[in-house]
């Protein structure tokens, strides 16, 4: 890494300087960071320092006289007026403010943190103010704030740039992809539960995240506004009217008190009269009449009108600003253009168009869980609580860069997993009472689970936490909480799933390797902390885990590898740190938004990898190439041909047997430990294949007329056969296919390769490296053997693995 560029100057100066009529303020810094010099972060498109925000505004009585800033171009001060101000503030390093008062008056130092409030103090015996400041790992704007007589007097507001990430570019599209991110996940869990809150209207509210929320759940509202349509909510009133007696049909009761209040209706009648007061027959004039009506303007129907309106609403609001901004996609607008189509052609329903505008919100049994209204009112929720999100992470992310790199690394992973893998479950956010919040909490485990489309093999990622079982496993030394671990769960035929970790650390951490230096003289180029890569080690050896009841310690973590910030993957190749991966499979990877090709690659060969290959990125012990020996070139299982009459003797029997002379080799017998019964599709028809195998209990070579299972044959009465008594015939699931060849006497092979070939023909595999081969392309499919002969066991050589389309 070469040193900084001309200009770099690393002493102190004076960054700015405000002269008042009440005090004259100073901050004094180094206003170049050498690793920000030395990657040359901050820049434009023609390598030119980007321009930074430095505002000061004064208050009341306070008038600004001068304002001086530190110019990178004179590399001394300038007029603000004169000068474009570059990045001369950042994250970890120290600042010297200085306040000193013309005269007579009370002049403090405010900030919204405590911490920086606290650390400009006056002098002693002096009205000086003075102190240190330093921004930690918060990047951003600050507002430094001088009060005179307790009233604000001058706001200045700077801003922090990163030292290890490119301000416009990299932290910009961090917080990008975490809002994103974070609002798809928060899609996902509240599709399957809600909370009933109050209105929240939001003061922030952005047109472009309403409408990609919307976009996501608009076909879910038409088609629960049209379920509604099929029986929408209704209430039975009675309409009562005052009519004429003779064309009253039917008289209620409710006629009893309406004539009480009224006796002037009542007309003496003694011939058609119906009422008797005291002797005297009466008849009404007027009665009232009630009819039962259905209407549909209730409180659920009034709100489902509204919230169809208020997106209306919004919606021309976005198609308004596309077209105010010259920015308007003609397929856009017309999408809009459908959607509010469709809106309005609801609005028309019958229901609706009898429903009243709502005056107040009012959470009924109906919208929490009748068909229809349900499922709208979910809807209603999630754009609300989509377009007012507030959480700890977006919070964070504005102030501590270090854990929003954490928090990003994390969830950058997922998308990059979840682009490719179907995803199950997760249980990343939380839901609160009043508003939606989205927190990766660290006292409470997050996960995802996915499952991968190939092959049906699921596999998580976890969150500063580890699978239950090693939470539950009590550490030896020191319990080990890593960022971020992959937990994959690998299946392969013959053998029970096994399972493999790798840690994933974030570090905010990078070395730039200046020319001089150890780090430069060991690697040359930049990468993460040593002391970060001693971590790895860390977590690889010390996360062990102990089968219930038994007494040894197994190692849990196949891997471990420290993410940092820096974008130059080509160049981080050649890096040490880099190699190792393949070397003892503990590294690390430059991770940031324009970085991330190297992890992505890495982990689909993780994910993609079958069992042994995984276990085989692990340090080996001393000692375990007799592992690998053992594996792949013990023969101990042979293949025979059978017909269908022995089949049956020999199931039953409980033996095999075969001419000596079909074994060129006689020594093979003493490795030998099963016995598979081949069957020829010409002799067993759907039935062919390898179906049966069993261990072989004992051996003899004898006579054939010494085998009483089955019928003499004289003409080889004295002919050597091997007698082989077997245990217990054992049915293979599935079996093995012939694939159109055939073994003309037998064929020997490995119990390795028998419990997961899928045809005769993989049988024939012997050397390390075809197998190797085998197996990683059986991950992705089906495999052809190529072999140079029709029948199996004459083949000579493989002459090709491939996998079939």
């Amino acid at each position: 890494m070469v040193l900084p560029h001309s200009g770099y100057r690393d002493e102190p100066a004076q960054l700015l300087f405000v002269r008042t009529n009440f005090f004259d303020l100073t901050i004094q810094g180094k206003p170049f960071h050498p690793t920000v010099e030395a990657l040359q972060l901050h820049r434009d498109s023609i390598h030119q320092r980007v321009e930074a925000r430095l505002e000061v505004v004064p208050r009341g009585a306070v008038q600004v006289e001068e304002v001086l800033v530190f110019s990178s171009e004179k590399n001394d001060l300038a007029p603000l007026s004169e000068t474009v101000v570059t990045p001369c503030f950042y994250e970890t390093q120290n600042y010297q403010l200085v306040i000193q008062p013309h005269r007579d008056q009370h002049v403090s130092f405010y900030h919204e943190n405590v911490h920086i409030r606290k650390a400009v103090k006056p002098l002693p015996r002096s009205s000086i103010l003075t102190g240190t400041i330093n921004f930690q790992n918060e990047v951003g704007y600050t507002d430094l704030e001088v009060w005179v007589n307790g009233q604000t007097g001058l706001v200045i507001r700077l801003e922090i740039f990163p030292v290890k990430l490119d301000y416009k570019q990299d932290y910009f599209t961090i917080l990008e992809d975490v809002n994103c991110i974070i609002r798809n996940l928060s899609f996902d869990f509240l599709k399957r539960t809600y909370q009933l809150t109050g209105l929240n209207e939001t003061r922030h509210q952005s047109l472009t995240e309403f409408f990609s929320i919307l976009q996501q759940v608009f076909q879910k509202l038409v088609q629960a506004v049209e379920w509604i349509q099929s029986a929408p909510h209704s209430v039975l009133t009675k309409d009562c009217h005052v009519m004429q007696a003779g064309k009253v049909k039917k008289a209620g009761s409710e006629n009893i008190p309406f004539l009480s209040r009224n006796p002037h209706l009542l007309v003496r009648d003694d011939e058609f009269g119906m009422i008797n007061i005291k002797g005297q027959i009466y008849r009404p004039e007027k009665l009232i009449e009630s009819k039962r009506k259905i209407v549909y303007n209730t409180t659920e129907n009034r709100f489902l009108r509204w919230m169809l309106e208020r997106i209306d609403v919004k919606l021309n609001q976005v198609g308004t600003k596309l077209k105010q901004e010259n920015a308007s996609d003609p397929f856009l607008l017309k999408k809009i253009a459908n959607m509010q189509g469709q809106l309005r052609r609801l609005q028309q329903l019958d229901f609706l168009q009898q429903a009243g505008p709502m005056r107040q919100m009012s959470i009924s049994l109906v919208l929490q869980m009748a068909p229809g209204y349900r499922e709208a009112y979910r809807i209603y929720l999630m754009l609300i609580k989509g377009l007012a999100i507030q959480s700890d992470l977006f919070h964070l992310s504005m102030k501590d860069l270090a854990q929003l790199y954490e928090y990003w690394c994390f969830l950058k992973i997922h998308e990059l997993l979840s682009r490719k893998y179907k995803l199950l479950k997760q249980d990343i956010i939380r839901v609160d009472r009043n508003w939606l919040f989205v927190t990766l909490d660290r006292s409470r485990a997050a996960s995802v689970t996915y499952e991968n489309p190939r092959n049906g093999e699921r596999f998580s990622l976890y969150y500063n936490s580890l699978p239950k079982k090693e939470q539950l496993a009590r550490f030896p030394t020191l319990s080990q909480r890593p960022d971020t671990v992959l937990h994959l769960r690998k299946q392969d035929a013959g053998s029970d799933h096994q399972e493999y970790m790798f840690v994933f650390d974030a570090k905010y951490r990078l070395n730039p390797a200046y020319e001089g230096t150890s780090y430069h003289r060991s690697y040359g180029a930049p990468g993460p902390e040593e002391n970060d890569i001693n971590t790895m080690h860390r977590y690889r050896d010390a996360i062990v885990y102990q089968e219930k009841g038994g007494q040894d310690y197994e190692r849990s973590m196949f891997g471990a590898y420290v993410l940092f910030p820096y974008a130059d993957e080509e160049h981080f190749k050649e890096h040490q740190f880099y190699k190792s991966i393949k070397l003892v499979n503990v590294g690390a990877f430059p991770f940031l938004p324009q970085a991330t090709r190297l992890l992505e690659q890495f982990l689909d060969e993780l994910i993609l990898d079958s069992p042994e290959k995984a276990y085989e990125r692990s340090t080996r012990p001393k000692g375990t190439s007799s592992y690998y020996r053992n594996k792949f070139m013990g023969k101990n299982v042979l293949v025979g041909s059978m017909r269908p009459g022995q089949l049956e003797v020999a199931l039953v029997k409980g033996f095999y047997h075969m001419p000596i002379k079909n074994l060129r080799d006689h020594k093979v017998i003493t490795q030998l430990e099963y016995i598979a019964l081949c069957q020829s599709r010409r002799q067993f028809g759907g039935e062919a294949g390898i179906r049966w195998y069993g261990r072989i209990d004992d051996w003899k070579v004898v006579k054939r007329k010494d085998i009483l299972e089955i019928e003499a044959n004289p003409k080889r009465a004295e002919e050597l056969y091997v007698y082989f008594t077997i245990g217990k015939w054992e049915k293979r699931e599935p079996p093995i296919q012939l694939g159109g060849r055939w073994i003309e006497t037998c064929l020997f092979t490995t119990k390795y390769v028998f419990d997961r070939a899928l045809e005769i023909a993989e049988l024939t595999l012997e050397t390390e490296e075809q197998i190797k081969e085998w197996r990683e392309k059986r991950r992705r499919g089906r495999v052809r053997i190529d072999l140079d002969h029709e029948m199996v066991d004459l083949a000579r050589k493989v002459t090709g693995i491939r996998v079939e389309e």
